[in-house]
């Protein structure tokens, strides 16, 4: 268990959460939740040979959300003397009366609870530590792998780091449980310099729940460096209807899309482009979206949502047809559902959604082979500035990538602009075979044909 400054001695994060609980009670709650986060980090981040940030983090907060009736109120403290909490209390249960009534506000249904079992099973947590040296030695080591790929090049940034983290959470119904994790990083950024003197910046970078699960250093500096070498000479191109390949390392945004439309929140909103799309088919019947959170080492693993629901493998899209929506407690009960274990929170708020481990499942071919298919069209490796119209789905974003003819990539190209409506664009979407698994949400790469591309 990560120890931290504010924790007084002998007492341990559940005597603290049931004492508030106890307390919020008697102070006039109907019904309480807390939940006390212990965090520590360090990163060291590197520019041009000289070390350019030390960031060392050792934190410990505590959230307190009370019911009275249908009102609720959420505080958040990082300091736990008794006359603090006790004055927290008597704030949230005095907010919490004076706040408008809810008819949705409410404990997650005890029935819908995890019952406890073997937090080690998902295996999320290393206890390994870093000294900053190690970690600057490090991260000079990608700045200088990745120098050595080609003259033209500077470093960017460099950053290595990692954080342990634990979750305790308790309600006034008896559910407790905890959510020990940790996460190494590594990264770097460089920029490439053409003979004409246009710049060109890329990078790669991963983080894994394992330091051993982290690549070589070499690999994350290579991988950086050539991407900022390939595209040096960026054309523009003419204003046109294309096929356009979206590269799995940005296609995922495009599902989180897909994500956001399909929250509880948004749904009970009426604020989704997909909020008549229930049970109907939305992908070709190739593809499912799978949320997972019971991985192994997975970045977005765990047995409980931030509710207490117990958390399970779910088939968002199944063989192209949308089976739910992502669900916490108030947004199933406002639709007359019930939760599906993606309650998401921060210590300050009431829970809103999130998903957990997503990936859209892979199809038969390969990159290349989508080049092929395509004949001609865009590649696209990075966008920015992405719109999306939350009633229609219209959707467009900036973009740079490459150009292909024949099957094969032609040049690189920048200052562009791809739009679509992005229900046409799921029904059309073809997956790649290049799926791999490294956070949260992952997909292969993908063909969507006939999308407006906005160039000179």
């Amino acid at each position: 268990m990560l120890q931290t400054r504010n924790k007084p001695e002998a007492t341990t994060p559940y005597e603290r959460l049931e004492a508030l609980l106890k307390a919020a009670k008697a102070a006039g709650a109907d019904a309480a939740e807390a939940v006390f986060a212990e965090s520590r980090a360090l990163s060291v981040g590197v520019r041009k040979g000289a070390l350019e940030a030390v960031e060392r983090d050792e934190t410990a907060d505590l959230g307190l959300r009370v019911f009275v009736g249908r009102r609720q109120a959420v505080v958040s403290v990082s300091e736990f003397s008794k006359g603090t909490l006790d004055r927290t209390v008597d704030r949230a249960v005095a907010m919490a009366k004076l706040a408008p009534e809810d008819p949705y506000a409410e404990l997650a249904d005890p029935a819908r609870l995890w019952r406890g079992g073997e937090e080690t099973a998902l295996d999320l947590y290393d206890g390994s530590t870093i000294a900053a040296e190690a970690l600057q030695a490090r991260a000079l080591a990608i700045e200088e792998a990745g120098l050595a790929v080609d003259t033209r090049l500077q470093s960017d940034a460099a950053n290595t780091g990692y954080s342990q983290n634990c979750w305790h959470m308790m309600t006034s119904a008896g559910f407790r449980g905890q959510h020990h994790t940790s996460l190494f990083f590594q990264s770097g950024r460089f920029i490439a310099t053409g003979e004409d003197g246009a710049m060109e910046r890329d990078g790669e970078g991963r983080s894994t729940r394992y330091l051993a699960d982290l690549p070589p250093l070499e690999d994350i500096a290579r991988t950086a460096a050539e991407r900022a070498v390939a595209a040096l000479g960026a054309r523009k191109i003419a204003t046109q209807k294309a096929p356009v390949v979206f590269d799995k390392r940005i296609a995922k945004s495009l599902i989180g899309q897909f994500l956001g439309a399909i929250s509880g929140t948004a749904i009970a909103r009426g604020s989704s482009f997909l909020k008549t799309k229930l049970g109907q088919p939305l992908f070709s019947s190739s593809v499912s979206i799978i949320d997972d959170p019971l991985r192994v080492r997975g970045l977005g693993s765990c047995l409980f949502d931030d509710e207490g629901v117990a958390a399970g493998r779910t088939a968002l899209i199944d063989n192209g047809r949308l089976t739910t929506w992502l669900l916490n407690t108030a947004s199933a009960k406002q639709l007359g559902m019930t939760s599906t274990g993606h309650a998401s929170r921060g210590l300050a708020s009431p829970p809103g959604v999130g998903a957990h481990n997503v990936t859209l499942t892979p199809g038969t071919q390969s990159f290349d082979d989508l080049l092929t298919d395509a004949g001609s069209g865009l590649i696209v490796t990075s966008m920015f500035g992405p719109s999306v119209n939350s009633d229609t789905g219209d959707w467009s974003a900036g973009a740079s990538g490459f150009w292909f003819e024949d099957g094969a990539v032609a040049y690189p190209v920048n200052e562009i602009t791809v739009a679509g409506n992005l229900i046409d664009m799921y029904a059309r979407l073809i997956p790649g075979s290049d799926l791999e698994i490294r956070g949260t949400l992952d997909t292969p790469s993908f063909l969507i044909d006939g999308l407006s591309v906005g160039g000179k």
